[in-house]
């Protein structure tokens, strides 16, 4: 693990961070330092590398998916190397993950901007006089797309009544959506943000 951490943070090995990272997911699989969640932790160091080396500003790229759906590919890759010395079939499997997965995220990141286009252009925009509360609701629910009635409140100012009113109209704009089917202790989400995620 020493060498892995010092292959990981020495500038001079010529190599591009992309194959780096590659090689050193490879050898982290490989040692299996935990007794469990290697897997999880493997693919985290990923992105977290690209982040700590700024190729990424934002964590938004995870090969988590990839290797799941070519779950079969992904381990005949890794045992391949051991077995038959073949890096580069790792690496040209990694790059394709790397690639796929970089092809989604642009996908996912463009209908993000164009709902949030669409609330703000189309939706927010006929509430007049709470276009302001709206906005800053709506802000918020970009972070966090769940949400309870007294946050609508704590983060606009509102009084309890008025941030229901604000909720009721972010329903009826398609925007907000109950999800427990309680009287009491509401939760609600922002569905159409979430199924951009799910895709």
């Amino acid at each position: 693990m020493g060498d892995l951490e010092n292959f990981l943070h020495n500038p001079g090995t010529g190599l591009p961070h992309v194959f780096r990272i590659a090689l050193a997911h490879y050898q982290f699989e490989t040692i299996h330092p935990f007794l469990d969640g290697n897997g999880r932790i493997g693919r985290l160091l990923i992105t977290l590398y690209f982040v700590d080396t700024g190729v990424l500003r934002k964590p938004v790229l995870y090969l988590s998916d990839f290797f799941e759906k070519n779950r079969a590919a992904y381990y005949d890759n890794l045992t391949r190397v051991r077995t038959h010395h073949d890096i580069n079939q790792w690496l040209r499997f990694f790059l394709v993950g790397v690639r796929d997965t970089a092809s989604m995220a642009i996908e996912g990141l463009r209908s993000i901007l164009s709902l949030k286009k669409n609330c703000e252009e189309t939706r927010i925009s006929t509430l007049g006089k709470k276009m302001h509360n709206a906005k800053t609701l709506f802000n918020y629910l970009l972070d966090y797309p769940v949400i309870r009635p007294d946050k609508v409140a704590e983060i606009t100012g509102l009084s309890q009544v008025s941030a229901y009113k604000l909720i009721e109209d972010f329903e009826r704009l398609k925007i907000l959506k109950e999800m427990t089917g309680a009287r009491r202790n509401r939760i609600f989400v922002f569905e159409e943000y979430f199924s951009i995620f799910k895709k």
